[in-house]
């Protein structure tokens, strides 16, 4: 369609031709199922292979956002398109919405539904020594009423969740001010503020992995304890990894940037990228209260505390 477009007039609607990429990010993607799945049943060759597809992906995808780099800076993307990119990222942004739902209601439904039908009288024959508490800190509490879970201590919000809440508070407003200098045509600003913005994702992810690091060796809390501890690693385990793709993005953005990409009036790919991280802020918070202070049981200790009663 575009070939009858006059030169640098953008064509009514642009149908790009017939493409390898997303064949070829299939074989990649088929090689990362096919060796993680073969490596948590105890293969050893499923981690090269989830090595290879991982590899095989990024390469795939480096070219395929390149080819869209290209026909975006050509001039051939008209309004239309623009706002085909929008409905498709706000409809993205709405299924990991949806995802990270499914992953809090889990939480709701154990600790509020589950675990006390679990130690109502109807379960009392079946597992007499079962205590409906939350979160289970011993063996014979909670999820392990036959000692199977070993002890551990739940992770509370000082200092790192914390310290990585400031952080990432700090880089969507980092974010926003490279935005309204770009608005500006500030380009020197909107570049120093964005790699300020990398930065801080970057740090994020650092101080999230050290604490995998202690919850593990310190506190003993692993994806193995209990319904607490599968639901705090994947949860936050997820947002790691969104925290990771947000970063890639911006990085890549800053790196347009600073060859000359976007402008005042066209950047959408800088909103897009922008958007995915404010919604990372926004997941972020409702883990900071939802799983470092009520399901640590932080609020329900202090509120002991201030009413002068022991905690649980």
């Amino acid at each position: 369609m575009s070939t009858a477009v006059p030169k640098g007039q953008a064509p009514y609607y642009f149908v790009p031709g017939p493409s390898r990429h997303p064949v070829m990010a299939a074989i990649g993607l088929f090689f990362v199922i096919l060796g993680a799945g073969q490596w948590v049943n105890g293969a050893e060759w499923g981690a090269y292979s989830l090595a290879f597809g991982l590899l095989w992906w990024a390469v795939v995808l480096k070219q395929w956002f390149g080819d869209a780099i290209r026909e975006s800076e050509s001039g051939l993307y008209s309004q239309r398109i623009d706002v085909s990119y929008r409905w498709a990222m706000a409809w993205f942004i709405f299924s990991e919405v949806m995802f990270f739902a499914a992953f809090f209601g889990a939480l709701y439904w154990a600790r509020m539904h589950a675990l006390p039908n679990l130690g109502s009288i109807d379960n009392a024959l079946l597992w007499p020594d079962f205590k409906a508490i939350w979160p289970s800190t011993a063996p014979g509490f909670t999820g392990s009423p036959a000692g199977t879970v070993e002890a551990f201590r739940t992770m509370g919000p000082w200092p790192l969740p914390t310290i990585n809440t400031a952080l990432l508070l700090t880089s969507g407003v980092t974010l926003t001010i490279a935005h309204h200098a770009l608005l500006a045509n500030q380009r020197a600003k909107t570049v120093g503020f964005m790699w300020l913005t990398v930065f801080l994702g970057a740090l994020f992810l650092c101080l999230q992995g050290y604490e995998y690091y202690e919850a593990y060796t310190h506190l003993n809390l692993k994806l193995s304890s209990g319904i607490y501890g599968s639901t705090f690693f994947m949860l936050t385990g997820f947002h790691g990894l969104h925290v990771f793709v947000g970063t890639l993005m911006l990085l890549f953005i800053t790196l347009r940037l600073q060859r000359g990409h976007f402008t005042p009036e066209r950047h959408f790919g800088f909103e897009g990228a922008a958007w995915y991280w404010h919604f990372v802020d926004v997941v972020w918070l409702g883990l900071y209260v939802v799983v470092y202070w009520t399901c640590s049981g932080r609020l329900r200790r202090r509120a002991h505390r201030l009413m002068g009663s022991p905690g649980g």
